[in-house]
């Protein structure tokens, strides 16, 4: 059995390889097409125009789900591990709660483009980012508390080092201060609906500084779910089926063939 196909641990990759493939896609359509520079732009300007618009849209979409069931699985096995520890199963409830709210952040970002919609898309990052970033820190706290009966200390050094390399993108005025340079003003108007930069041009080494974090942290975060591939070997996944309401009246036994097939039909849909 190859690694990949033990328990649930395939989740966390066609995550990160999907959610990956998003952003290159989206990025080589723009620079094939002469969008935006080749050389570190914007995750989000490389989904600004048709068609790479739909391609980052419908994908990032997909991204949604997966981290949505990746969470999901996520919390189940810590409730299932340490069913009696009110502070942790608390902790985990809210991680839930957060890193459901992040997801929602990327359909926001998804849907609603950064030149067309700024303040939305804004809104978005704010919550896929900051409140993601929660969530990774709850998880870490959770590793720890859980190490080393449930969890290796491996494991919680990894998290930990994502989690640092995330922070010190979103903490760092790499974001922030160069952001905030970018978008006052002091280097002319109508920048959120710039997608090409000259090098001579005042503002580009700011500008720089700041797609290059972008693509940081984009990536640190989709470092922090392959953390979960060891972890998702051990879960399996399974369906109860309960009927409800009145039994099934007796049939004969010619008839059992067909209300059988019926039956059958009927639960898979």
């Amino acid at each position: 059995m190859w690694w990949f196909q033990q328990g649930l641990s395939l989740l966390p990759v066609a995550l990160v390889v999907w959610s990956a493939g998003s952003f290159l896609l989206s990025y080589v359509t723009a620079t094939v097409l002469h969008h935006v520079d080749p050389l570190v732009p914007y995750i989000s300007d490389t989904g600004t125009i048709p068609p790479e618009r739909c391609l980052f849209g419908i994908m990032l979409n997909v991204s949604t789900f997966l981290g949505v069931a990746t969470m999901y699985v996520r919390y189940k096995q810590v409730c299932a591990l340490i069913p009696e520890n009110s502070r942790i199963l608390r902790l985990n409830r809210i991680g839930l709660t957060l890193g459901w709210t992040s997801c929602f952040g990327l359909c926001i970002i998804a849907n609603f483009q950064k030149c067309i919609l700024y303040y939305i898309h804004v809104l978005g990052a704010c919550l896929t980012f900051g409140v993601g970033a929660i969530y990774m820190l709850l998880q870490t706290i959770l590793s720890f508390r859980m190490q080393p009966q449930f969890h290796g200390k491996g494991i919680f050094w990894a998290r930990l080092a994502v989690l640092l390399w995330s922070s010190c993108s979103i903490g760092s005025k790499l974001v922030f201060v160069s952001s905030v340079l970018l978008y006052s003003g002091l280097y002319g108007p109508d920048l959120v609906q710039k997608l090409h930069w000259d090098p001579q041009e005042r503002g580009y080494i700011p500008h720089m500084i700041s797609t290059v974090s972008e693509w940081s942290l984009a990536f640190s975060f989709l470092s922090f779910f392959l953390t979960y591939i060891r972890d998702f070997q051990e879960v399996s996944l399974g369906a109860v089926v309960t009927l409800q309401g009145q039994p099934p009246p007796a049939v004969s036994p010619q008839g059992r063939g067909e209300e059988e097939q019926g039956l059958l039909f009927a639960g898979s849909v």
